[in-house]
């Protein structure tokens, strides 16, 4: 259902202002009660306001809930994923420790013409740095957890799905690849990447997001 402007600052003002009397409301928008009624009929048909005798409007948590439940259902991880950090097998692994401070993030992309080779973690990067190698003379090809040990999503793929594997697998980060390229090529090109935090901003957002 699509609402008006002005049934969503109704929706504001009950948020804010709950319990607030129709009267009230139709003062602060400058508008006569009789003009607000059918704005009034429609938020509380459609579940979205309660309507109390005496008491005023206020805001049905019940609807609310199912609304954030519905909108985070439909979304898609390519409306939402990161831009990934991505490096060549070859990059040695003191520019990779580098590289993820630097990037403030959880794990390395290792790429090759943007199709995905591996993941380089913090972990990964961690055992590396405790032996007394030289961190300059060994490739992060030789740490990283390689395809086909991967866990990857599309760009269509629905962000429950993708958060669902996140935490099935323990996992930091998903690869989003391209699903066009993917089936015209065969090539598993990243896109992008999915993240706990990644996940955790939507459900922020959406929680934040006028109805």
């Amino acid at each position: 259902m699509e609402l008006t402007d002005r049934q969503k600052q109704i929706i504001e003002i009950v948020k804010k202002q709950q319990p607030i009397s129709g009267e009230k409301i139709a003062s602060i928008l400058g508008f006569a009660r009789a003009t607000l009624r059918p704005d009034f009929s429609l938020l509380t048909m459609s579940g979205i306001l309660q309507a109390k005798p005496k008491v005023g409007y206020l805001i049905n948590e019940e609807h609310t809930n199912s609304v954030l439940v519905e909108q985070i259902a439909k979304q898609k991880v390519e409306k939402v994923m990161a831009i990934s950090v991505n490096l060549t097998k070859e990059t040695s692994i003191q520019d990779a420790i580098i590289q993820l401070f630097l990037e403030d993030c959880g794990s390395l992309y290792v790429t090759d013409n943007r199709e995905i080779l591996g993941i380089v973690s913090r972990k990964d990067l961690l055992k590396s740095a405790l032996g007394d190698s030289d961190l300059n003379a060994i490739p992060v090809g030789m740490v990283m957890t390689k395809m086909p040990n991967l866990y990857t999503v599309f760009s269509d793929t629905l962000v429950v799905d993708a958060t669902k594997l996140l935490v099935t697998h323990r996992v930091d980060s998903l690869p989003v690849l391209s699903r066009s390229v993917y089936e015209e090529t065969g090539k598993k090109e990243v896109i992008g990447k999915f993240s706990k935090s990644t996940a955790s901003r939507l459900l922020l957002d959406i929680f934040n997001k006028d109805l």
